[in-house]
């Protein structure tokens, strides 16, 4: 029971595989069974008709019978109505007469053979269908009915009775019913496996084709063809027309990316102009008034966050494009974070702590660009992190690989912001927003370490803190 319980919960029921087999099964289920069904209500109505012919054949015969013997052979009445009685009795066929005083008075001499057939019996059947039907007594079946006999004169002789045993048929029918399901079932089982196997194996280019666009990348939409070999048209012109799409997507792709590293290379050289002009005007403040100085201060700071970003996409860009070059050479971790830590202590006048291994940990990769990363960590840290709290830089080594962690005791991010923190532009509400930031850090933190054959992982609990965690290949 378990088994069939945990295999149930594996099956897909929203799945066109077992929609399909559902629907097949459950299809061949009513045809088989009403097949079934209409084929032995039919045998029995052919079975039962026969009979019923038989019984009302004998119950027609024996009143012309009585008159025949009597006129014929001088007999009694009483000895013609059991002449008669005799004459039509056949296999398996009951005969008998109650007069009026509820006696019976001729009966088939078989009668004697239904040892549970006693006069009591006979007498209680007074009740007998005019036309013949189906009765079970005991554990036999029989067919019987009963009219009023008269004689030739119109005087009542008394009710008439005939049953006829159908007890080996009825069986024999029963049995073959049964027989007739166990074999329907047997044969849906069959149908409904077999039809499971040949739509899995009709569906297997869909699946094909899933698997195949599952694992299409961005980068991969210029190159991505879908290609089915001995699949039905319907598949095959599906195929074609994800390809299609494919490659619309790839345009797009690229002409955004384009549009992008142009419209940010093109803004970068005026507005550091800008800035610079900015920045030479406050530089000569004794001319102006508080006013004056502050708007300036304000257009500088705006002016810088502009570039800032403008270079961002641009690193963005080129790493898209595979113009992102690193310089990889082997660098030695520990005293990379002290740089790091050192420099961010200046510039933030923070509670950095350091907590690493005594082992030396050696890794090959891009000296500046994992300086960048850790600054980028750190200061992300400390924009949403109260001033009081510390924060933990920590390194060690697990296999053969370097973790670096970035820990703040922080505002935290929700759960349901966590995946999507590295996606470009993606910032997270409450408290991160005031802040301030680009949206666009922590996705060229994931871009980079990713180009170093590392990998980034957040793990946070809000209003607890936050703990980013690097890896990189030893």
């Amino acid at each position: 029971m378990k088994n069939f319980s945990k295999l149930w919960r594996t099956i897909d029921s929203s799945s066109l595989r077992f929609r399909l087999t559902a629907g097949i099964a459950i299809l061949s289920t009513v045809a088989l069974g009403g097949l079934a069904g209409l084929t032995s209500w039919r045998m029995q109505q052919i079975l039962v008709e026969s009979h019923k012919d038989n019984v009302q054949e004998i119950n027609n015969n024996i009143p012309r019978d009585i008159e025949t013997y009597g006129e014929m052979q001088m007999l009694s009445q009483k000895e013609a109505l059991q002449k008669a009685v005799d004459k039509s009795t056949i296999n398996n066929t009951l005969i008998w007469v109650i007069n009026s005083d509820d006696k019976v008075i001729a009966q088939s001499k078989s009668l004697d053979k239904f040892s549970k057939l006693k006069q009591s019996q006979l007498t209680g059947l007074k009740n007998a269908p005019l036309l013949p039907e189906i009765r079970q007594l005991s554990d036999r079946y029989f067919i019987w009915c009963g009219t009023p006999l008269k004689d030739s004169r119109g005087k009542s002789l008394g009710n008439l009775f005939v049953m006829h045993d159908i007890t080996r048929d009825q069986t024999m029918f029963v049995t073959l019913v049964q027989n007739l399901s166990v074999a329907s079932a047997i044969v849906i089982i069959a149908i409904s496996t077999i039809i499971a196997f040949y739509i899995r194996h009709s569906l297997k280019p869909l699946r094909q084709l899933s698997h195949m666009t599952e694992v299409i990348s961005v980068e991969d939409l210029g190159k991505g063809h879908l290609y089915l070999d001995n699949a039905p048209s319907e598949v095959r012109e599906l195929a074609k027309t994800c390809n299609m799409m494919l490659s619309r997507l790839s345009d797009s792709w690229e002409k955004e990316r384009q549009f992008v590293s142009n419209i940010s290379h093109e803004l970068r050289t005026p507005l550091a102009i800008v800035h610079g002009y900015l920045q030479s005007v406050l530089r000569r403040k004794q001319n102006l008034t508080e006013t004056q100085k502050e708007a300036l201060e304000t257009a500088a700071s705006e002016a810088e966050t502009t570039i800032r970003l403008l270079e961002d996409l641009l690193e963005l860009a080129r790493a898209d494009s595979g113009h992102l070059h690193l310089k990889i050479q082997s660098c030695v971790l520990n005293d990379i974070i002290v740089e790091v830590v050192g420099m961010a202590r200046q510039h933030s006048d923070r509670e950095i702590n350091i907590r690493a291994e005594d082992t030396i940990i050696e890794v090959k990769t891009d000296y500046s660009r994992l300086k960048q990363i850790l600054l980028n960590l750190i200061d992300n840290a400390v924009k949403y992190s109260p001033e009081s709290q510390p924060i933990t830089v920590s390194l060690s080594k697990q296999e053969q690989e370097a973790i670096i962690q970035v820990c703040d005791q922080g505002y935290g991010i929700p759960l349901q912001h966590q995946s999507r923190i590295f996606e470009r532009f993606y910032r997270v509400d409450e408290a991160r927003n005031r802040a301030g930031g680009t949206g666009l850090g922590l996705s060229i933190v994931k871009t980079l370490v990713e180009q170093m054959g590392g990998n980034i992982s957040v793990r946070s609990k809000q209003d607890e803190g936050s703990t980013f965690t690097v890896s990189l290949p030893v």
